[in-house]
């Protein structure tokens, strides 16, 4: 939950650029009432809503609400992050939904913690504080996935499908953003535990969707998809793991298909099933084959991963002298 002792950004950070991102799809019925949220927090902030090709009138109430508004046709929430983050130009990124799910009154903490502790990104981990804010499909799947990814990747995130995120510049510039739809979170948590960039997390209160609003996520279509990209995830930047993991399976599928056998072997001198064994040998040498396959893919994908850092390193912010202005005011 917020903590109301805290600066207000409004007080510290009116020379920053602070932009909110909404990627929305036909969230016309809640979006005037996100906007004026996050505004009544952070009046200096840009506010960018996101309209990936809504067939309703999102697009109008944004830029009633005096929202700066960026169309795009490429259906899919990834597409409209990925569009948000190589257009707009900020100090400071947020990014949140368009259904009135997030907590507005979240925002100066999680501000205050990617400034203060010189952080990338500051995760806002969702709370319930309704029944409603969860079917019962999503919260399973929920739990399901953030274990997967937990055993895949490590434990540095707890909720790698929050939408309330708080970004560096330098994080937001380097991100390459590939995914399309709703995987774009999972996306953007492997990102940060690759880079081994700087974040943190901090519970925040979810709610009920804005009345009259309906989830864009399908359990099963999306759910399945969110699994085949964390395993693909997996294979691009864990390639050891990932072919390691088949070498392992087919190995031990080689040997035992090939132990009856070695022991029918030893017992006559012969082999009688021959097209068993001809099976064996080839699932083991496809087995030798993904591991080496894991192995040249893992020192490729460290080079790979040695310019994204040094790109990474490269890119300049500002944030060393919003916390200056910081530690000033917070000593008046």
């Amino acid at each position: 939950m917020p903590n109301d002792n805290i600066i207000q950004p409004t007080a510290v950070y009116n020379h920053a650029r602070i932009a909110i991102l909404l990627p929305c799809y036909n969230e016309g019925k809640a979006i005037s009432h996100v906007i004026a949220s996050f505004r009544s927090i952070v009046p200096s902030a840009q506010i960018v809503v996101i309209d990936n090709a809504s067939k309703d009138d999102t697009a109008e109430k944004a830029m009633a609400a005096d929202a700066i508004v960026i169309r795009e046709d490429l259906p899919g929430k990834g597409n409209a992050v990925r569009r948000g983050f190589s257009e707009v130009e900020a100090d400071i990124y947020v990014m949140a939904d368009g259904d009135g799910t997030y907590d507005a009154r979240a925002l100066p903490q999680l501000i205050n913690k990617l400034v203060e502790d010189r952080l990338d990104m500051v995760v806002g981990t969702r709370a319930e504080k309704e029944q409603a804010a969860y079917r019962s499909g999503h919260r399973i799947g929920n739990r399901l996935f953030n274990t997967v990814f937990a055993k895949l990747f490590g434990t540095r995130f707890t909720d790698i499908f929050s939408g309330y995120r708080v970004f560096s510049r330098r994080f937001v510039k380097t991100f390459p953003a590939i995914s399309t739809g709703f995987e774009i979170e999972t996306e953007i948590s492997v990102h940060a535990i690759m880079l081994r960039a700087p974040v943190a997390e901090i519970p925040t209160s979810y709610g009920a969707r804005h009345e009259g609003t309906e989830s864009k996520l399908r359990t099963y279509r999306d759910g399945i998809r969110i699994l085949s990209r964390i395993l693909l995830f997996t294979a691009t930047h864990k390639p050891f793991v990932f072919y390691g993991l088949i070498a392992a399976s087919l190995a031990t599928l080689s040997v035992l298909l090939g132990l009856p056998l070695i022991l029918e072997f030893l017992e006559t001198g012969a082999v009688y099933r021959l097209p068993t064994a001809v099976l064996t040998v080839g699932i083991m040498i496809s087995a030798i084959l993904s591991f080496v396959t894991g192995a040249i893919l893992s020192n490729i994908g460290i080079g790979q991963w040695e310019v994204k850092r040094l790109s990474y390193l490269m890119h300049t912010d500002r944030l060393d002298e919003i916390r200056a202005a910081l530690t000033v005011l917070r000593e008046k």
